[in-house]
């Protein structure tokens, strides 16, 4: 018995600094240079949200925020390396919905689950998809889309970023959403897929609305609907999927800074409170406007939840169309 009381007692003293110590790590947070990695190359859509919100970091922080770029495998070669580092607040992942939901959703690598590798930090931004057509295309609304698609079933193309990408998805939840037969053809990017609506290669593509709003003003394509809840302020006559006719209809695209999945919840919590600070600033929320994004500060917990249920949504998707990859 006395071996018993001696090694518990042992056991304590060894938990209590491990307590402390980590205590004494959040109350000191930050006291070196943060690295933001984002999963994908510098000057595409989500570095230069990534550049956005952390530009005011350093202020807020007192320390010194690097953006590193760490692209491929669609976002999952940087967030696997946030994930194998130090869960201590210095190294974060800058995701989006590809590399923070669709990725992991449709893919077969069980061995990588975000729910349990990572905890999330601040959503930082968000905007939506918006269908197009090429100018001359004969539907002049979505209703009219879908009811030409049903009379050709097979007959319309859409275009993707490719397999598995949220465009993709998109197109297929609206698929689902209608019941209308049409023709995935996967581009090598956003901008390619785009631009095949344009040449006439395909008829429709769900694209970002920070990507396709100049070629909606130049009239290059025609927008038929917002994937949002309510119309944006960018396109105030813009319906929306829901008001033209497909129930349910609404995608987000987005961005947000999760840590390895240990970090202290007082670093989490400090951190949350700082991109959110960063967020209000005029500067940020303008430079977002200009890009079709809008901020959106939340807790840490809220933005865990909201990507709890873009999961289970996005999964369900996959699971409905069969799309996986390998």
């Amino acid at each position: 018995m006395m071996r018993i009381v001696a090694a518990a007692m042992m056991m304590l003293g060894l938990a209590t600094p491990i307590g402390l110590t980590r205590h004494a790590q959040a109350q000191t947070y930050p006291d070196r240079l943060i690295r933001m990695v984002v999963p994908f190359p510098p000057g595409g859509p989500v570095d230069t949200v990534a550049r956005i919100v952390t530009q005011g970091l350093p202020q807020i922080l007192g320390q010194t925020v690097i953006i590193e770029n760490r692209a491929g495998a669609s976002g999952a070669i940087g967030a696997r390396a946030v994930a194998a580092s130090p869960a201590d607040g210095y190294t974060l992942l800058f995701g989006n919905i590809s590399s923070l939901v669709v990725t992991p959703v449709v893919t077969n690598n069980r061995d990588f689950d975000p729910d349990k590798t990572f905890t999330a930090v601040a959503k930082t931004s968000q905007n939506y998809e918006v269908l197009v057509v090429h100018p001359d295309f004969p539907a002049k609304s979505v209703r009219e889309l879908v009811a030409y698609a049903k009379a050709n079933p097979g007959k319309l193309n859409f275009g993707s970023a490719g397999i598995g990408n949220a465009t993709h998805l998109a197109a297929e939840l609206f698929k689902l959403r209608t019941g209308v037969d049409i023709v995935h053809v996967p581009y090598k990017g956003a901008f390619e897929a785009v631009t095949g609506v344009m040449a006439g290669q395909v008829q429709m593509f769900f694209g970002d609305i920070g990507g396709v709003l100049p070629l909606i003003r130049e009239g290059r394509v025609r927008a038929l609907g917002i994937s949002s809840e309510a119309r944006s302020a960018d396109l105030p006559a813009l319906p929306t999927m829901i008001e033209s006719g497909v129930p349910g209809y609404v995608v987000l695209t987005y961005t947000g800074v999760v840590a390895p999945a240990a970090t202290p919840p007082d670093i989490v919590q400090k951190l949350n409170g700082a991109l959110n600070a960063s967020l209000q600033t005029p500067e940020a929320a303008a430079a977002l406007r200009r890009i079709g994004a809008e901020s959106v500060p939340a807790s840490a917990q809220d933005f865990a939840t909201f990507l709890s249920a873009e999961r289970d949504k996005w999964r369900e998707v996959v699971r409905l169309s069969g799309i996986k990859i390998e």
